[in-house]
Protein backbone atom coordinates (compact mmCIF):
# COMPACT_ATOMS: atom_id res chain seq x y z
CA UNK A 1 0.00 0.00 0.00
CA UNK A 2 3.00 2.29 -0.30
CA UNK A 3 4.21 4.13 -3.40
CA UNK A 4 7.51 2.58 -4.59
CA UNK A 5 9.04 6.07 -4.84
CA UNK A 6 8.56 6.57 -1.09
CA UNK A 7 11.42 4.24 -0.15
CA UNK A 8 13.66 5.71 -2.85
CA UNK A 9 13.14 9.28 -1.68
CA UNK A 10 13.59 8.19 1.93
CA UNK A 11 16.94 6.62 1.05
CA UNK A 12 18.05 9.74 -0.80
CA UNK A 13 16.98 11.97 2.11
CA UNK A 14 18.82 9.78 4.65
CA UNK A 15 21.98 9.85 2.52
CA UNK A 16 21.92 13.59 1.71
CA UNK A 17 21.16 14.66 5.29
CA UNK A 18 23.58 12.11 6.77
CA UNK A 19 20.82 11.17 9.20
CA UNK A 20 22.37 7.91 10.41
CA UNK A 21 25.75 9.52 11.07
CA UNK A 22 24.04 12.33 12.97
CA UNK A 23 22.16 9.87 15.20
CA UNK A 24 25.39 7.96 15.92
CA UNK A 25 27.21 11.20 16.76
CA UNK A 26 24.56 12.79 18.96
CA UNK A 27 23.64 9.82 21.19
CA UNK A 28 26.90 9.74 23.22
CA UNK A 29 26.89 13.53 23.50
CA UNK A 30 23.34 13.70 24.82
CA UNK A 31 23.75 10.73 27.16
CA UNK A 32 26.99 12.21 28.50
CA UNK A 33 25.19 15.44 29.41
CA UNK A 34 22.45 13.71 31.39
CA UNK A 35 22.62 13.94 35.16
CA UNK A 36 22.41 10.74 37.16
CA UNK A 37 18.79 9.60 37.11
CA UNK A 38 18.05 11.59 33.94
CA UNK A 39 16.31 9.80 31.10
CA UNK A 40 17.14 9.59 27.44
CA UNK A 41 14.07 9.07 25.25
CA UNK A 42 14.55 8.55 21.51
CA UNK A 43 11.86 8.14 18.88
CA UNK A 44 13.10 6.45 15.70
CA UNK A 45 10.99 6.52 12.56
CA UNK A 46 12.68 3.77 10.58
CA UNK A 47 14.51 0.56 11.35
CA UNK A 48 18.00 1.86 10.54
CA UNK A 49 17.70 4.62 13.16
CA UNK A 50 16.10 2.24 15.63
CA UNK A 51 18.93 -0.26 15.26
CA UNK A 52 21.50 2.44 16.06
CA UNK A 53 19.58 3.54 19.16
CA UNK A 54 19.01 -0.05 20.29
CA UNK A 55 22.70 -0.96 19.93
CA UNK A 56 23.78 2.23 21.72
CA UNK A 57 21.54 1.54 24.71
CA UNK A 58 22.62 -2.10 24.79
CA UNK A 59 26.33 -1.20 24.59
CA UNK A 60 26.17 1.29 27.46
CA UNK A 61 23.80 -0.81 29.60
CA UNK A 62 26.27 -3.68 29.96
CA UNK A 63 29.59 -4.09 31.70
CA UNK A 64 32.71 -3.95 29.62
CA UNK A 65 33.67 -7.44 28.44
CA UNK A 66 36.18 -9.19 30.70
CA UNK A 67 38.59 -11.97 29.80
CA UNK A 68 37.24 -15.45 30.54
CA UNK A 69 39.97 -16.09 33.09
CA UNK A 70 39.05 -13.03 35.19
CA UNK A 71 37.33 -13.88 38.44
CA UNK A 72 35.37 -10.80 39.46
CA UNK A 73 32.23 -10.49 41.55
CA UNK A 74 29.28 -8.69 40.00
CA UNK A 75 29.32 -6.17 42.87
CA UNK A 76 32.96 -5.27 42.13
CA UNK A 77 32.27 -4.29 38.52
CA UNK A 78 31.75 -0.60 37.76
CA UNK A 79 28.16 0.37 37.10
CA UNK A 80 27.29 0.74 33.41
CA UNK A 81 26.42 4.34 32.44
CA UNK A 82 22.90 3.56 31.19
CA UNK A 83 20.05 1.31 32.21
CA UNK A 84 17.41 0.39 29.64
CA UNK A 85 13.94 1.32 30.86
CA UNK A 86 11.31 -1.12 29.65
CA UNK A 87 11.04 -2.39 26.12
CA UNK A 88 10.58 -0.55 22.86
CA UNK A 89 7.19 1.16 22.69
CA UNK A 90 5.29 1.15 19.42
CA UNK A 91 2.05 3.03 18.68
CA UNK A 92 -1.22 1.22 19.19
CA UNK A 93 -3.93 0.83 16.59
CA UNK A 94 -5.88 3.81 17.93
CA UNK A 95 -2.85 6.07 17.60
CA UNK A 96 -1.97 4.92 14.07
CA UNK A 97 -5.60 5.39 13.07
CA UNK A 98 -5.56 8.96 14.43
CA UNK A 99 -2.04 9.64 13.12
CA UNK A 100 -0.96 7.36 10.23
CA UNK A 101 2.59 8.81 10.27
CA UNK A 102 3.11 7.27 13.72
CA UNK A 103 2.88 3.72 12.35
CA UNK A 104 6.64 3.27 12.07
CA UNK A 105 7.65 5.13 15.26
CA UNK A 106 9.55 3.29 18.01
CA UNK A 107 10.29 4.85 21.40
CA UNK A 108 13.26 3.63 23.46
CA UNK A 109 14.15 4.96 26.91
CA UNK A 110 17.30 4.66 29.00
CA UNK A 111 18.16 6.07 32.43
CA UNK A 112 21.56 7.55 33.29
CA UNK A 113 23.49 5.95 36.13
CA UNK A 114 26.83 6.93 37.63
CA UNK A 115 29.06 5.23 35.02
CA UNK A 116 31.10 7.17 32.47
CA UNK A 117 30.15 7.53 28.79
CA UNK A 118 32.98 8.20 26.37
CA UNK A 119 31.98 10.72 23.71
CA UNK A 120 34.69 9.55 21.31
CA UNK A 121 34.57 5.83 20.62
Amino acid sequence: GQDPATRTFQAVRIFINRELEEVEAVLPQVAGRLKEGGRLAVIAFHSLEDRIVKQFIKKYSQHAPLPRWAVVKEADLPQPPLKAVGKAIKPGSAETEANPRARSAVLRVAERSSGEISVVD
